[in-house]
């Protein structure tokens, strides 16, 4: 076997983990994104702000913060998910434009060092806004518990390029394309690979392929059944 996966909620899970058990986090959390005035965050379904077509996905929860706690949330979960890393432990956290100035506040409280940003250019095939700049871009924002944990390995862009169906049809509203997430495990070292917003499990995909070990949550019971017969395929 060749990962684990929890259908559970990330924060109490990560409390009942021993401190310095995992060598990586790469995660896609929800971005509470476009939440700025309350009717927007009690009104609107996660699928039908994000979605053309609302039916399209199971739902899932965790969208109606505002961005002050959606700060204090994800520094929360990210100093609980800091205790659980080992040293030198690479973390990569998704985001988009209107949260990413908090995420990487929250990062650096939770105890990390801030490294970086990396963009995802998600190409041409975004909703267009006639007059305005295309949303085209989500980011990563990575760092690292402590020193970097090696000098070696391959030198990766600071942009990727793939369309949101790269490598196969989404399976979750915000699903990423498995070879971006392929690209991300590259700088992880071997070992285990934590998400605690497994999803559909593309994250969970692209570690196993790279031959390391993948542990995640997912508290949402569809998405977790959706991710579970993912990797069942692949290990």
């Amino acid at each position: 076997m060749k990962w684990q996966l929890h259908n559970v909620d990330a924060i109490p899970w990560l409390i009942d983990q021993s401190s310095d058990n995992f060598d990586a986090l790469v995660t896609d959390p929800p971005y509470s994104s476009g939440g700025l005035h309350t009717g927007t965050r009690t009104a609107d379904s996660p699928n039908g702000k994000y979605l053309n077509d609302p039916g399209k996905y199971p739902e899932f929860t965790g969208e109606n913060r505002d961005q002050f706690s959606y700060m204090q949330w994800s520094t929360l979960w990210m100093t609980h998910a800091h205790r659980v890393l080992r040293a030198g432990a690479p973390v990569m956290v998704f985001s988009d434009w209107r949260q990413l100035p908090v995420l990487t506040s929250a990062l650096q409280a939770a105890g990390f060092t801030w490294r970086g940003i990396v963009a995802w250019d998600k190409t041409e095939g975004v909703r267009p806004q006639k007059g305005r700049f295309r949303q085209q871009a989500e980011f990563v924002c990575w760092g690292s518990k402590g020193k970097w944990h090696s000098s070696d390995g391959p030198v990766l862009p600071g942009v990727f390029r793939y369309s949101v169906a790269a490598g196969g049809p989404k399976l979750h509203t915000t699903g990423k394309p498995v070879p971006l997430m392929a690209d991300l495990v590259k700088a992880c070292p071997s070992g285990s690979v934590l998400d605690p917003f497994a999803g559909s499990g593309s994250t969970g995909v692209a570690v196993i392929r790279s031959g390391r070990f993948f542990v995640g949550c997912e508290r949402e019971e569809a998405y977790f059944n959706v991710a579970c017969d993912r990797l069942s395929e692949i290990a």
